[in-house]
């Protein structure tokens, strides 16, 4: 398969308008038919795995764009395993993750995208988000006892809230974008069916017992209202500038596929070159030349 047909293959789960965008018109068990199979993913994996390492080899040096790659799903999706699989190439250097929990103190006393402007990514470097801001319009929005910690003066907490704050996302998005800021978000879309399956699988390994929590089968039961939240938040912050990726994740090498491709198609639209160094700076090259050669062995 050439890269040109894997980037077509990306576009089908990109979204740039949110205008008439349905959850439910999404596949989470789709592998894209005959373009790929699974026998094939192993080495188109490894071959984005390296070209994103060879991207990355690129951004690095230079001082002007950065790439952010948000990750949001619901439980036992694969967000650890994909982030793993996908930066297994890359320079650890250049790659900053950050996972988003609860809330702590110091976060609670700042307005909720504080905690998430504190990580951004540096120029040159790769940032991982393990969920995201989007966590203020998903979890919180079902769970009124975490909003309530928040502190809003009661005149803010209105009807127009979550209207409020995925406007107040998408301008940041904006925002960051015009400083330089790819940013890629990724849903890695799992049905409800799969999700019950790596449960069952968790409990019946004692290796993965530790991965499954009580608290998952809580989430579970809010199933319906959180692929809702999805489905608003998505709609009211895709653009072409911060676009979405609902990336089918039934089938985890198909998932790996799209995450990888399309972090590798992002850095390649900025055809990033190698740094080329002044006629000053080669020559101070070429006097460290002369120094190491001329001493003695």
């Amino acid at each position: 398969m050439k890269h040109k047909q894997l980037r077509k293959l990306v576009e089908r789960y990109k979204v740039t308008d949110g205008k008439g965008f349905r959850l439910k018109h999404h596949d989470p068990a789709d592998t894209a038919g005959e373009i790929v199979d699974h026998q094939q993913s192993e080495a188109f994996l490894a071959d984005g795995v390296q070209r994103l390492a060879a991207q990355q080899r690129l951004l690095y040096p230079q001082d002007q764009w950065g790439l952010l790659c948000l990750f949001q799903a619901m439980d036992a999706a694969g967000k650890d395993g994909t982030i793993s699989h996908v930066m297994s190439g890359v320079n650890p250097q250049g790659v900053t993750v950050s996972s988003f929990k609860q809330p702590g103190p110091e976060d609670l006393a700042h307005d909720y995208l504080w905690r998430v402007a504190r990580c951004l990514p540096p120029r040159g470097h790769i940032g991982i988000f393990n969920r995201s801001q989007y966590e203020e319009v998903l979890t919180v929005r079902i769970h009124p006892e975490v909003l309530a910690r928040q502190h809003l003066p009661p005149a803010l907490d209105g009807k127009k809230l979550w209207k409020h704050r995925l406007e107040d996302i998408a301008n940041f998005e904006q925002y960051l974008a015009r400083q330089g800021l790819v940013q890629l978000k990724f849903f890695l879309h799992l049905s409800k069916a799969e999700q019950k399956r790596r449960f069952l699988a968790r409990l019946d390994t004692p290796d993965k017992n530790w991965k499954f929590s009580a608290s998952d089968i809580a989430e579970r039961g809010y199933w319906d209202a959180y692929q809702d939240a999805y489905e608003e938040a998505i709609a009211s912050t895709a653009t072409p500038h911060a676009p979405w990726f609902v990336v089918p994740a039934d089938h985890k090498w198909f998932c790996r596929l799209v995450v990888v491709e399309a972090m590798v198609a992002a850095l390649e639209d900025l055809d990033l070159k190698a740094p080329k160094l002044s006629d000053e700076e080669h020559a101070r090259l070429a006097e460290a030349r002369q120094k190491l050669e001329a001493e003695p062995d």
